[in-house]
């Protein structure tokens, strides 16, 4: 009874945070740490159920943004960073590649991680794993990497970029090219506001199509042409709905509903990747990969605010 007694506790308590980050007054950062620190207390209950709701609800999250999107802000951002986009993704994978061979660090594991870092985080990671073949402890450990990274650059973003006086535009690209997850890229540009944001999720979800041709690179290298590629289809539904908001005056009137509902989304997505990271994830992840991760993400970082600032 005592057993039952304490599961059923445990599924209220996790249920109580993850409905408390839905709050209008809960940011992101807010809600990620929330769901650190239920990691810490208790196991998920919902461990299974969260994992296949994240990615869900970022999808969602993204589409609904777009509806707060104009096409010609987004077309001038897309603009401003494309060649930041192919140059960031092709430096960091062969950084990624150095760095790997001399941590020793098996190769898919260091794909793994160059791709999420380059890429878009835990998308690549996913997209790409089927492709190379990689085992249930190769994925976990780039997972852990990337997402540990992601949950600092959550909070220090911003706060650099305040005591920087880093412009909206500034902030915005930075964040779509410097923090791994799709994720992440939105809690932190929120906090720095609405222009960011945007710029932000056009910048990143540009740089998520580069999925596709780095998914076929990899089944040349790791020669699996059979395995099953997962394309980001939401991001054509991300467009479409900018385009309603563009065009159709009626929606383009309700666009702060759905603009508040994407922040609510973006909130619970990251409460619940928040809420797998126990202890015990950070010390299965290892030292050379979080080594290799932190070495790619402050490189990267680095370099491209530093181009952005000279640039723009």
């Amino acid at each position: 009874m005592k057993n039952i007694s304490n599961k059923i506790d445990h599924k209220f308590l996790f249920l109580s945070a993850a409905a408390f980050s839905l709050f209008p007054f809960i940011s992101p950062a807010i809600a990620l740490s929330i769901g650190l620190l239920i990691a810490q207390l208790i196991k998920n209950p919902f461990a299974e159920a969260s994992q296949k709701a994240t990615n869900l609800l970022l999808q969602l999250s993204v589409i609904c943004l777009g509806f707060g999107m104009n096409i010609s802000n987004v077309i001038r951002a897309g603009e401003n960073g494309i060649l930041f986009t192919i140059g960031s993704i092709f430096t960091v994978l062969i950084l990624g590649y150095v760095l790997g061979r001399m941590l020793k660090i098996d190769l898919k594991t260091s794909s793994l991680i160059s791709a999420g870092t380059a890429i878009c985080g835990g998308s690549a990671i996913a997209a790409l794993s089927p492709v190379m073949k990689a085992n249930p402890k190769q994925i976990s450990v780039a997972l852990g990497t990337v997402f540990m990274l992601n949950s600092g650059a959550l909070f220090i973003f911003p706060v650099l970029g305040h005591w920087l006086h880093l412009s909206q535009l500034q902030f915005g690209m930075w964040c779509a090219l410097a923090i791994h997850d799709t994720s992440s890229v939105v809690g932190a540009a929120s906090r720095y506001g609405e222009e960011a944001l945007q710029i932000a999720t056009t910048v990143k979800l540009a740089r998520a199509l580069w999925i596709v041709p780095v998914s076929l690179l990899a089944s040349v290298i790791f020669k699996t042409e059979k395995a099953k590629m997962q394309i980001p289809y939401f991001i054509g539904l991300f467009l479409l709905a900018i385009l309603a908001n563009t065009y159709i005056p009626a929606i383009a009137k309700s666009s702060r509903f759905f603009v508040d509902l994407a922040q609510s989304g973006f909130s619970l997505t990251l409460f619940l990747i928040g809420s797998g990271l126990s202890f015990e994830k950070f010390k299965q992840v290892g030292p050379a990969p979080l080594v290799q991760g932190a070495l790619l993400w402050i490189s990267i970082s680095a370099a491209s605010l530093y181009l952005i600032i000279l640039l723009f």
